[in-house]
């Protein structure tokens, strides 16, 4: 099946749940991503930020970026420019530069809270104490630029639907308290990100809003190293 008939098959099926579909395009050339602009998707995510600022330069200005990697802190000002969403914020520290980043040019950037739910080492994210912790603290209150519209979590890479549904759970369930607790009168606080091409369907089930699909629309993918401006 070609790029244009996998998006649509995703496309279709999550439009029906009121799901948004992220189509992950890391380590696929523009033309690809293009073919998938062109099929009717507008929303793409990356996990590196070089190769983000060099496709979003090619690309038409409508698509909406989500970063959805982890972000180094001195890697936000490349990209604060144009993101529109950044899926990965594991830190204070990071949510203060993209703060800073996005006051430099005059925008307010939406984020999600990324929340480590696996049984992984190599899963980035904030504990859910962590992520509390965050929100009362005195510094996140000073932040004027930023704007945390929900939570993201990446599942343990297993076979067994049971886990991944507890954890999805898990990831719900916290959602709701922080919504309760910190969002309840700001109705820009939905947005769960949670699932991708093997769990997908375990996540809308269990409230996700957002999922990132990548090789299961665009293919195998061709691995490339991207280097910043700065050398990293």
């Amino acid at each position: 099946m070609s790029i244009a008939d996998n998006l649509l098959k995703y496309k279709n099926e999550l439009d029906s749940a009121g799901v948004k579909l992220v189509a992950v395009s890391k380590n696929h050339p523009a033309e690809a991503i293009l073919t998938a602009y062109n099929a009717g998707q507008r929303v793409f995510g990356e996990n590196l930020v070089q190769e983000m600022v060099e496709k979003q330069a090619q690309l038409p200005q409508d698509i909406e970026w989500h970063l959805i990697g982890h972000l180094q802190s001195n890697k936000v000002k490349y990209i604060a420019p144009f993101i529109k969403l950044i899926e990965s914020v594991d830190s204070l520290k990071l949510l203060k530069e993209i703060d800073k980043q996005a006051a430099k040019n005059n925008r307010v950037i939406d984020c999600l809270l990324q929340i480590y739910i696996a049984d992984e080492e190599t899963k980035f994210g904030l504990g859910f104490d962590e992520a509390i912790e965050l929100l009362r603290s005195e510094e996140f209150t000073t932040l004027k630029n930023v704007r945390i519209i929900g939570l993201m979590g990446i599942a343990t890479n297993t076979a067994l639907d049971g886990q991944t549904k507890a954890e999805f759970q898990e990831l719900k369930v916290l959602f709701d308290g922080i919504k309760l607790s910190f969002f309840r009168k700001e109705d820009s606080f939905k947005e769960i990100s949670m699932g991708m091409s093997s769990d997908y369907q375990i996540a809308v089930e269990q409230g996700s809003t957002i999922v990132r699909i990548g090789s299961n629309i665009f293919g195998k993918r061709v691995i490339k190293h991207w280097k910043t401006a700065d050398g990293n």
